[in-house]
């Protein structure tokens, strides 16, 4: 099961950007986590100030 980032409430902060030891986050207005690459980690999820990064 991969993670997903809220689209109402990520605020591009780029704290998981750096977390993510797959690489799976892309930038955006809105970031983006590739489901395919994701390796279910939470690491992202932890680290995110807003709480927007949920398993799916």
């Amino acid at each position: 099961m991969a993670y997903k980032i809220s689209e109402t409430d990520c605020v591009a902060c780029g704290t998981c950007l750096g977390e993510c030891p797959s690489g799976a986050i892309s930038e955006g207005d809105v970031y983006h986590i590739d489901p395919d690459v994701c390796i279910d980690c939470g690491t992202c999820a932890d680290a995110c100030p807003m709480g927007a990064i949920n398993p799916e």
